[in-house]
């Protein structure tokens, strides 16, 4: 009996400086980790660099104005958080979803994929200047009469889309859908299913959007 207990306590023995030693390993691994978050956490706590500023100067809605920005900048946040021009949407801040539209020197862009910085001397036109509740856009108005809208959060980047897409096609530009690239492209339900998939409306209001810009075009809708 005495031999079972002495080969018990060894048994014990053995496992508890099994545990010991595995509690120490992790200790001494862990030591270091702790030492580089220690460290980290007082890095963080000094005083991080000013931001590097840069005047930019453009024309938007047809006035000229000049700013003081931190060159991280986006357009999308000049216009809504600088100029205070918030028709201009903040939908997914990823270029994915079309909210943000407006036009560039013609062109229809996010502006949330783009520095303010690079548009030193751009013509900028956002919803705001497109038209006036008093005298609006043909394309508002259209965008009214065929309920191209619900909640209304898209709108005014689907509008701008909208403006420059019939632009691209009087200019001759096709799209993928485009049967003939020497043709000038047609304002069908297709081309322009194509050329505003970029701007997405979460209530679905898209047959209507395409019979709003289909009537600013010309044809029936």
């Amino acid at each position: 009996m005495e031999k079972v207990n002495n080969k018990m306590n060894d048994i014990n023995t053995g496992r508890r400086d099994v545990l010991i030693a595995g509690a120490l390993s992790a200790t001494a691994a862990a030591i270091p980790g702790m030492a580089a978050a220690q460290a980290g956490s007082k890095e963080a706590g000094a005083p991080s660099a000013p931001p590097v500023m840069a005047g930019v100067h453009f024309e938007i809605n047809g006035k000229a104005h000049a700013l003081e920005l931190d060159t991280r900048t986006t357009l999308l946040d000049a216009l809504r958080e600088h100029l205070h021009l918030t028709g201009t949407k903040k939908g997914c801040d990823h270029g994915q979803c079309g909210a943000c539209t407006v036009i560039v020197d013609g062109q229809r862009i996010n502006s949330c994929l783009t520095l303010a910085v690079m548009h030193e001397g751009s013509s900028i036109t956002t919803i705001e200047g497109l038209g006036t509740p008093g005298k609006l856009h043909p394309m508002q108005a259209a965008f009214i009469s065929h309920d191209g809208y619900q909640c209304g959060y898209c709108t005014p980047g689907q509008i701008c889309s909208a403006v420059a897409a019939l632009g691209e096609i009087r200019r001759g530009i096709p799209s993928h859908v485009s049967a003939d690239l020497n043709a000038k492209p047609e304002v069908t339900p297709e081309e322009l299913r194509e050329r505003m998939s970029g701007n997405i409306c979460r209530c679905g209001a898209y047959s209507n959007i395409v019979d709003a810009i289909t009537d600013v075009a010309g044809r029936p809708a």
